[in-house]
């Protein structure tokens, strides 16, 4: 996938890149990105920018500071209908060999015309290295910014936090609360990036963070996974996006949280007794469908109840969860997906739907669902077996307005057909994605075979 897909970026989008280095290489493929879908494109800088680093766009404006931001504009206005991508800097410091960037206010007002579908901003300096904390002055966020994204090459793990590997390594030491020396665990870099004085500093309300592991290859992306890891465990981080920016293929995943909602409202009117309290393993079906999604990577779990609802929370015995009760219960099993999804935290990038009388899936299938969705970002993924289509599904969050829009007993059937053409598919040895409990003998039968 490229990089506009893994950030998610839309048009009116501003992106400030913060954090280590990589930042302006980033950037500029952002804005290939973009312009190869027919966008057009701002980059600029509130720092500073290697002069030799302007031959990287196809054509740029330098802004004198004594000038005013309505001129720039309307000389941008004219330049973007002939050039999808325009690079905005400062005057060029010959000593320094590094070109001046833009007050903060005049990238806001490049984004308020809309002459660009997008505004790419790098907002600090790392001198070179993979990993930094940020000075006093720094770094330089426009208020527009409705994505931020800290930057740390992988490379810095397990090197000495020092001034050679890490830009103020003081500071860094400062704010993962660890002598300097110290050798750069993924701990450390997580801390320092969800610090609202490290690599959130500056960031502005409402605005989108995800940051970016860079230089990831197959030797280190066991790291690039547990450093995204301790990212997710700040709740303002969105995602994470792990690869390597200077490769062909950008982007190798993107770790996010995808939320479980089982489905546990109905009344089993067609089976004759309620089956989620049915006695399953020394507990009930509904516990074990629910104890599957808590051995798995799933984060939250949400369990949508109705019918004897009372009954059934006492039946999950204060597991870690929240219970939505659903009220419209009789109306269909769209009120269920539409309650839960309505109680789906706003930093949670997926929903993964079960059902309360599948108690045969296993963890491990729900994790492999994850796996290709993190490598794929597609719409919905689902199971097969055999080849044969089963449950759970995942539904990505674009998706969410769509179920929200089912009525009466429709599930997300009718939303996953619509989008079959872009659903991965997931072969898994797992015969329980199949098997439902409909009738009386099939409870019998796969209860025994549960046990044997």
């Amino acid at each position: 996938m490229n990089l506009i897909r893994a950030f998610r970026v839309r048009p009116g989008d501003v992106v400030s890149f913060v954090g280590g280095g990589g930042k302006t290489t980033a950037m500029f493929r952002m804005a290939s990105d973009l312009v190869a879908q027919g966008q057009r494109v701002v980059t600029t800088t509130t720092t500073h920018i290697f002069a030799q680093q302007i031959a990287l766009c196809p054509h740029h404006i330098i802004h004198d500071q004594r000038q005013d931001a309505d001129g720039l504009i309307r000389l941008l206005t004219d330049q973007l209908a002939v050039h999808p991508h325009i690079l905005v800097v400062g005057r060029s410091n010959y000593e320094t060999g590094k070109a001046c960037g833009v007050e903060p206010g005049v990238v806001d007002a490049m984004a308020v015309t809309g002459q660009a579908d997008c505004v790419l901003n790098e907002a600090d300096g790392a001198r070179m290295r993979p990993f930094k904390a940020p000075a006093e002055h720094e770094p330089v966020v426009p208020s527009r910014t409705t994505l931020l994204v800290p930057v740390v090459g992988i490379e810095v793990i397990g090197r000495p936090l020092t001034e050679e590997h890490v830009h103020r390594a003081a500071v860094a030491a400062q704010l993962a609360g660890v002598e300097l020396g110290v050798a750069v665990t993924p701990e450390i870099v997580a801390a320092v990036l969800t610090d609202l004085q490290g690599g959130l500093k500056g960031l502005p309300v409402g605005a989108r963070v995800v940051p970016f592991i860079n230089k990831v290859d197959s030797g280190t992306l066991a790291l690039g996974h547990d450093l995204a890891e301790h990212l997710l465990a700040c709740q303002q981080v969105e995602s994470v996006v792990i690869g390597s920016v200077q490769h062909d293929d950008p982007v190798i995943e993107v770790w996010s949280r995808v939320a479980a909602v089982v489905l546990a409202a109905g009344a089993s009117s067609r089976f004759g007794e309620l089956k989620q309290l049915l006695p399953w393993q020394g507990a009930t079906l509904l516990s074990r469908v629910v104890d599957t999604a808590l051995e798995s990577l799933v984060d939250p779990v949400i369990v949508v109840l109705g019918n004897r609802a009372e009954e059934c929370r006492d039946a999950l015995d204060r597991r870690p969860v929240k219970i939505v009760t659903n009220e419209d219960w009789r109306e269909g099993q769209s009120t269920s997906v539409k309650a839960g999804l309505a109680a789906v935290p706003d930093n949670v990038c997926a929903a993964l739907f079960s059902l309360a009388d599948q108690p045969m899936v296993t963890a491990h299938t729900i994790n492999a669902l994850i796996a290709r969705y993190r490598f794929t970002l597609a719409p919905v993924v689902w199971p097969e077996h055999a080849g044969e289509r089963g449950n759970p599904v995942l539904f990505d969050r674009a998706l969410f307005a769509e179920l929200m829009r089912l009525s009466q007993d429709a599930g997300g059937r009718s939303v996953l057909k619509a989008h079959v053409a872009d659903a991965e598919r997931v072969p898994v040895d797992d015969a329980g994605i199949l098997f439902d409990i409909d009738t009386p003998a099939d409870y019998q039968e796969k209860n025994l075979r549960s046990i044997r």
